[in-house]
């Protein structure tokens, strides 16, 4: 053997066995922050839903604005909102998640509702930071929903949804952008029978976790 092709060899001898453990360590991490980040999402999950999801699981989180407040925020756009969070477990696919939002305007008869898929996310500056994204059927923005401390109120960050009159829907959607006075909303967990305006008489049925 040449010189030249016993070092080469030699070299490889040594590195590939660095190679292979170094790829090694890297599924290890991989699969440790996989791991990580779904205990994350699963404590985010108990926070939200207030346990397990089990089968299907519902969260309720209202706010109605009363005058006082709305006089200190002339360009708040939302008089009420109602927020209703959903999960449900098939077998064999991932959980899915949706939400329905329900509005009443200051300066706008009626109710108006809208509403589509969540999926988790995790702040990477802050991995112990949860929250779901939420987007809209047609086209970008959506929302975000995150937890107070106290699990007791959704934070809501409202980027731009559309939302349909509840007597006509067919008619055009009402955009609600996060506007000065509308970018964050906090909204107070109540019983899920208090969203039951937001689902059909079946889904409203079936709101309680099974």
């Amino acid at each position: 053997m040449k010189p030249s092709t016993l070092l080469l060899a030699l070299t490889m001898a040594t590195l590939l066995p660095h190679a292979a453990s170094a790829q090694d360590t890297n599924k290890d991490t991989n699969k440790d922050n996989d791991k990580a980040e779904k205990a994350r999402e699963a404590a985010f999950d108990k926070r939200v839903f207030g346990g397990a999801i089990g089968t299907k699981a519902a969260a309720c989180f209202v706010r109605h604005y009363d005058g006082a407040h709305l006089a200190q925020r002339p360009k708040q756009k939302v008089a009420a909102m109602k927020l209703l969070l959903t999960a449900e477990n098939h077998p064999k696919e991932p959980t899915a998640y949706a939400y329905k939002v329900g509005v009443q305007f200051r300066n706008k008869p009626g109710n108006f509702d809208g509403g589509s898929n969540c999926s988790h996310m995790v702040d990477d500056d802050d991995t112990k930071a949860a929250s779901f994204s939420c987007d809209v059927e047609c086209g970008g923005g959506g929302i975000e929903v995150a937890m107070a401390k106290d699990d007791k109120s959704a934070i809501v960050k409202l980027g731009v949804i559309g939302v349909y009159d509840r007597k006509h829907p067919k008619a055009d959607a009402v955009t609600l952008e996060g506007g000065a006075d509308d970018k964050m909303f906090r909204l107070d967990r109540v019983d899920t029978a208090e969203c039951a305006e937001l689902t059909g008489h079946k889904e409203a049925a079936s709101l309680q976790r099974k």
